[in-house]
């Protein structure tokens, strides 16, 4: 009888001995999977969207070096004139000064002359700048025509039509005068029938004869 229980003992020895020998075996699959199973752990931990939320972006702090000021790039020189710079009066065309006494050669009259009376009537030439003509006193007629030109103005300009003129009869004399003036074309007809014809003659005298004296 006590020989059984000894080999009963002997045999759940050995059971026992090749339990635990098998059991590394089954256990070493599950320590295999467990690399597996940690490495998609560690591979999101690693990936960048999930590195950094985008609120805690704006409040991580911008070192100096790299932060660029509003006003670091300094303002272009402008090459532009000063409003000032422009010439006074530039619009305004700038008309040439009156020809010259020496320059005015061509200045050649034709006088006609009617009902003035004897010795004042007929047809006389008058050359002035050098002065000339058959003119009875072309140095006196020249100086009145000259003191009488006005730049930009006709020496021999007719009376205004809306001139108010007194009715005085200042005789039949007449006058018409041809020619060249201070480089324009002369074509004037002169009388004595009211004040304004009156004064416009005697603006003229001696080149037009003093009528009724």
């Amino acid at each position: 009888m006590s020989a059984l229980p000894r080999r009963g003992i002997a045999s759940l020895t050995v059971s026992l001995l090749c339990g635990l020998a098998a059991t590394p075996a089954v256990a070493a699959p599950a320590s295999a999977s467990a690399p597996a199973q940690a490495a998609p752990t560690r591979a999101a931990s690693a990936s960048p969207a999930h590195a950094i939320p985008a609120a805690a972006t704006s409040a991580l702090p911008v070192h100096p070096a790299t932060a660029t000021p509003a006003l670091a790039t300094p303002s272009r020189p402008t090459s532009a004139a000063p409003a000032l710079a422009a010439p006074r009066h530039a619009s305004t065309p700038v008309l040439p000064p009156p020809p010259l006494p020496d320059d005015r050669t061509g200045d050649h009259l034709t006088l006609v002359v009617h009902g003035a009376g004897p010795g004042r009537d007929g047809v006389r030439q008058l050359f002035c700048h050098p002065e000339g003509g058959d003119h009875p006193d072309p140095v006196a007629a020249c100086r009145v025509l000259d003191k009488n030109t006005r730049w930009g103005q006709d020496t021999f300009a007719p009376v205004p039509p809306d001139s108010i003129c007194t009715m005085i009869d200042g005789g039949p004399a007449t006058a018409h005068v041809t020619g060249h003036w201070a480089g324009r074309p002369v074509d004037a007809d002169f009388s004595r029938r009211n004040g304004c014809e009156i004064a416009r003659w005697d603006r003229l005298v001696p080149f037009l004869p003093s009528a009724g004296a």
